[in-house]
């Protein structure tokens, strides 16, 4: 098999979208998306159900035809070359989506010959799949006797089997249990490590911190936020000043006595027993001063003193006006809505 040059432009964005318009009747999937995904990089596309996300993904990986706008990924245009383009990318739905008639080694085998591998190849790679998800021992036995969590390994080495230059990642750890989650975590990891580009779909909050470099949130169709995770963070605005004094019998006191303080536009004092300290949000760099006198003015012996961002799910809800939510039984509303027109 010719291996085709994973970027013949030899730009370092990996994915380039402009202007991108899809329409169901009435509904606006897409509503003019730009997307710029580097080279090696995590991109995770965040938005709550309905918003585009497994739209945008089956046009750049052309199961769908835009509308409107333009999508380069790999160097090759969506709609001009999607032959060649199928040759360098690797999808991984929502659900495993391997024949459970066939055994996993079946499974890649017969995935790499129909990406045009001589048996030989298709053979070795398999083989060499199989090692790296630790499927070796199960690779004989047909995938319906998998767990999920073996399905969902075996569907990404089967994204994996053509040497994909660009992975789509369409919220791949759905329904899946923590620690199986952890272990898929650690497969995509180990993929960007080789220098594979992934574009990575997801409404798990704690999944986009692990794995994305950069974030793009999207609704309704739109670009709504973009840009790193601590970027985000400081765009909604707001810290939390963390306060633990020595003395935990301090705690109450010293937050009866912040509250009563009057502070122009300063929220109420949390305690948080378990760790020993007292949460208090801050939205100015005035009432951090303001706060730290007041402690220090009291005479209390501090063990620490730091600020935090907000979280990344706060980070979502101030954004969309949703909370992050992966309903693990129901078909996420992007497939609903696409599969009812």
């Amino acid at each position: 098999m010719t291996r085709i040059d994973k970027n013949p432009s030899g730009a370092g964005s990996a994915v380039t979208v402009r202007g991108l318009v899809k329409h169901y009747g009435e509904t606006k999937a897409l509503d003019g998306v730009d997307l710029d995904v580097r080279e090696g990089s995590v991109m995770g596309v965040l938005g709550p159900n309905g918003a585009g996300k497994t739209t945008l993904v089956r046009i750049l990986s052309t199961l769908l035809t835009p509308d409107a706008g333009q999508a380069t990924v790999a160097g090759y245009d969506v709609l001009r070359q999607p032959r060649q383009l199928r040759r360098v990318i690797g999808l991984t739905g929502q659900y495993a989506s391997v024949d459970e008639k066939l055994p996993g080694w079946e499974n890649l085998y017969l995935i790499g010959r129909l990406l045009d591998l001589s048996r030989r190849d298709a053979r070795a790679r398999a083989d060499e799949l199989l090692e790296r998800f630790s499927l070796t021992e199960a690779g004989k036995r047909p995938a319906a006797t998998y767990s999920g969590g073996m399905r969902r390994r075996l569907d990404l080495a089967a994204s994996m089997i053509g040497h994909p230059a660009v992975l789509y990642l369409d919220e791949p750890t759905t329904g899946l249990d923590p620690r199986t989650r952890m272990e898929v975590w650690d497969e995509v990891k180990a993929m960007v490590g080789d220098g594979v580009t992934v574009l990575l779909t997801t409404q798990y909050m704690e999944e986009a911190e692990q794995l994305a470099s950069e974030l793009t949130v999207v609704d309704r169709g739109k670009v709504i936020a973009r840009g790193g995770i601590d970027e985000l963070k400081a765009k909604v605005g707001g810290r939390t000043l963390r306060i633990r004094p020595a003395d935990p019998l301090q705690l109450r006191p010293l937050a009866t006595h912040l509250d009563g303080l009057g502070i122009t536009g300063l929220a109420s004092t949390t305690v948080d027993p378990e760790r020993g300290s007292l949460l208090v949000p801050i939205l100015s760099d005035e009432q951090l001063t303001a706060v730290v006198a007041a402690v220090t003015s009291r005479g209390v012996t501090l063990a620490s003193v730091a600020t935090e961002l907000p979280s990344l799910d706060e980070v979502f809800l101030s954004l969309t006006g949703h909370r992050a939510s992966a309903p693990q039984d129901a078909v996420p509303a992007d497939d609903r809505e696409e599969v009812a027109v």
